[in-house]
């Protein structure tokens, strides 16, 4: 099937897509805030900007959604139209993200990755128990943690 929209209206509609404070982010970020943590926003100077970067913790937050980052749940599906190209974009996305991951680790610093399915969608955990969660790895000695959907 081909795209319904023209060329310059889906170009619009892709940019409007946010990479910084989508609502999944901001869930969190209000949520270890109201616990007292507090963290820097989108640091570059650490590989992949993690969304929050926790320096009394030595750790790294990734917020990522289900699509962009190919999750193996179900909120992902392959596009049926340009295969080729989302498939390359999304496995380049994927593995930029291993390296990254990889990169803080080697560097010293915990690592968790919070997945858009766990505070979305019919397989949600909720937000209390995820942020419950992500204050427990917090104060523990893990050095890479990974939050999905309660499937």
């Amino acid at each position: 099937m081909s795209d319904i929209h023209l060329p310059a209206t889906r170009s619009r509609n892709m940019s409007a897509i946010r990479g910084k404070d989508t609502k999944p982010e901001m869930l969190i970020r209000r949520a270890l805030h109201a616990r007292g943590f507090r963290y820097r926003l989108h640091s570059q100077k650490l590989p992949g900007s993690p969304d929050l970067v926790l320096p009394k913790y030595r750790a790294a937050i990734f917020v990522h959604g289900c699509f962009w980052h190919r999750h193996n749940c179900s909120m992902f599906h392959w596009p049926s139209s340009r295969k080729d190209f989302w498939r390359k974009k999304l496995d380049a996305n994927y593995e930029r993200d291993e390296r990254n991951v990889n990169a803080l680790l080697v560097a010293g610093w915990r690592v968790a990755v919070v997945w858009e399915c766990c505070l979305r969608g019919k397989h949600k955990r909720g937000d209390d128990s995820v942020a419950d969660t992500l204050s427990d790895w917090l104060t523990s000695d893990k050095y890479f943690f990974t939050i999905p959907s309660n499937v």
